[in-house]
């Protein structure tokens, strides 16, 4: 049915999960079965049970394979292993069998089913950790599609018109894979944050998504014209034609913009004045590496290792690393990738590693975890060296330095790894070294720190959290959260001429570095290079491209001398606007207009 036509404009906040924004029309996924209402039931003939048991998961598995198999095109094979994950619950050795043991006490296998898929739900969604929060949903989904066999019923047949906004309680990797090609343009999960795989594989695949939107009242928007905003976790339904136009410019202009942005993609990125400002990209997933290429990337300033740590079920061995690190490392070939080493805690998460903390940001995070297991971080040092052996393009990234002996006691391991695969008979050079700065203790020891190191890199994403004292992820205060507060931009000044007055290059990762506005403050300051999503890379380009670095370094100036965040952001937009460049400012960093 076609409910809710004519209800007027209304408006529902969530959380951003994928940027870019989409309109179309909604379609609501409902769960394929209900779980919850499956009574227990005794039965006598066990085996003709559990055969009706091994028929389920079978289904299941080949939909499973179908769906990664139509999705193959659209992303790398660690994406793909998201489905592979699937697979591996339904094998005999996790769920599969607890069910088979239920079973063979003389429960039907729906009751079976129940029971241990509630269970395990329940043991999920008491752990406080996001990432694993998150692994329920993928059990519930499991289950509600075993039950969907063993009930005969199978997924409900949806019809996707073109321009389709998927709907569901809790998006699911396999939901995914339901729409036809070319027909999905917006998703929208009731629950979930931006750290679920949903919102992984999406921002992989570049469709714009709102996770965490708990009040939309989604069994009843099926069917309505509906606008999905990814950059600020918004959705209307029932939009006015004036909003939908809107909106709907957004769309095209982004269209057009990535289409005339394809025209620089082989073009430097130079001022009018002739300085030369390079370009790196920020990477985790492998569907990174394509869109890096086809916009024009430098090199890769920021490789977050994390990904593959954060998609596998244990720790990856050194091996499984070599190869994810050679693929990344062989396709930016000769140009320099960035790795920066595992950086969990705070907001990221291993499930098979749990750390439990009152304040995670102010914990046990990035280096601090690894200098206190050492062997994670060789066996990490020992896999980037040898992915790197006849390529020579790896840089390595030391993520949450706050002084020396940290710095120095990294060196220290990285050396002992580099001595050992030589000694294995992999002929490397030492690669360059490099220190985050992002901690504000870091800010006040740069020159120390640039003494020892062959690079420095600012991220700017922390910094700002650990300068302000805004938890970015938490909705109440994050209007306090801004990297153009005077704080912030007296800092990155510093680092950069702490930095230089020691020789050493300093570059700048962090959604400020892709903010096209802000990039023209960071060129005036001097930094060596910026790192940014690919997304953003030709949005950047195309500003420093129009413009005067010696009219940057005046605007950088007048701006230094403000006190108050509000008046920086509306200045800056104005000189932009002032020099013809508004076109590039970004809708999330224009808030004050």
């Amino acid at each position: 049915g076609r409910q809710g036509k004519g209800i007027q404009e209304a408006k529902f906040v969530g959380v951003p999960g994928s940027p870019g924004a989409a309109v179309g029309t909604a379609v609501v996924m409902l769960p394929p079965a209900d779980l919850d209402v499956v009574p227990d039931k005794t039965i006598t003939d066990i085996t003709a049970e559990l055969g009706l048991f091994k028929t389920a998961i079978e289904g299941v598995r080949a939909d499973m394979r179908a769906l990664s198999a139509k999705l193959a095109n659209q992303l790398r094979p660690e994406e793909r292993a998201l489905f592979d994950v699937y697979l591996m619950m339904l094998d005999d050795a996790s769920l599969g069998s607890e069910i088979t043991t239920v079973i063979k006490t003389g429960q039907w296998a729906q009751g079976a089913l129940r029971q241990v898929v509630t269970e395990h739900v329940n043991r999920f969604e008491l752990m406080d950790d996001a990432y694993l929060r998150e692994r329920a949903s993928d059990v519930k989904d499991l289950g509600r599609r075993l039950l969907a066999y063993l009930q005969e019923e199978r997924q409900q047949t949806l019809v996707y018109p073109d321009n389709t906004i998927l709907i569901s309680e809790e998006l699911t990797p396999a939901m995914l894979g339901e729409v036809p090609e070319g027909k999905l343009v917006g998703l929208v999960s009731v629950l979930g944050s931006g750290n679920s795989h949903v919102a992984i594989l999406a921002r992989a695949m570049g469709i714009p998504t709102v996770m965490g939107l708990v009040d939309l009242p989604y069994s009843k928007v099926d069917g309505i014209q509906m606008i999905v905003d990814g950059y600020h976790g918004e959705v209307y339904t029932n939009p006015s034609d004036v909003l939908r136009k809107q909106f709907a410019e957004v769309v095209e202009e982004e269209k057009q913009l990535s289409l005339g942005l394809d025209a620089l993609r082989d073009l430097p990125c130079v001022t009018l004045d002739g300085h030369r400002m390079p370009l790196w990209v920020n990477t985790g997933l492998l569907a990174d590496v394509a869109r890096a290429q086809k916009r024009g990337a430098e090199g890769v300033g920021l490789y977050r290792t994390e990904v593959p740590f954060m998609i596998n079920q244990r720790f990856p061995s050194e091996k499984e690393q070599l190869a994810i690190y050679r693929e990344q490392l062989s396709a930016f070939h000769p140009q320099p990738v960035t790795m920066r080493s595992l950086d969990i805690g705070g907001d990221k998460s291993l499930s098979y590693f749990p750390i439990k903390e009152d304040n995670p940001f102010l914990g046990w995070r990035g280096i601090r975890v690894t200098l206190d297991h050492p062997e994670i971080f060789l066996v990490q040092t020992r896999a980037m060296l040898k992915a790197s052996e006849g390529l020579n393009n790896l840089r390595i990234l030391l993520p949450m330095i706050s002084g020396t002996h940290e710095l120095e006691e990294a060196l220290h391991l990285i050396h002992r790894a580099w001595g050992e695969v030589r000694d294995e008979g992999t002929d490397v050079p030492m690669p360059p070294i490099g220190v985050m700065i992002e901690i504000p203790a870091a800010v006040y020891q740069t020159k120390e720190l640039a003494r020892q190191v062959d690079f420095l890199s600012v991220g700017s994403n922390d910094l700002t959290q650990y300068l302000l004292a805004v938890d970015r992820n938490n909705p109440r205060v994050a209007d306090l959260y801004d990297y153009l507060h005077p704080a912030v931009l007296q800092a990155l000044q510093n680092v950069v001429r702490d930095a230089h007055a020691e020789g050493k290059p300093v570059s700048i990762c962090g959604e400020m570095a892709g903010d096209p506005a802000a990039a023209v403050l960071l060129m005036a300051m001097g930094f060596d290079s910026l790192s940014m999503n690919a997304t953003n890379l030709p949005k950047v380009k195309w500003m420093l491209r129009q413009i005067n670095l010696s009219k940057a370094k005046e605007l950088l100036a007048e701006l230094m001398t403000i006190d108050n965040p509000q008046v920086i952001h509306s200045s800056l937009q104005l000189a932009l606007k002032n020099l013809g460049l508004a076109r590039m400012i970004n809708p999330a960093s224009a808030k004050t207009l």
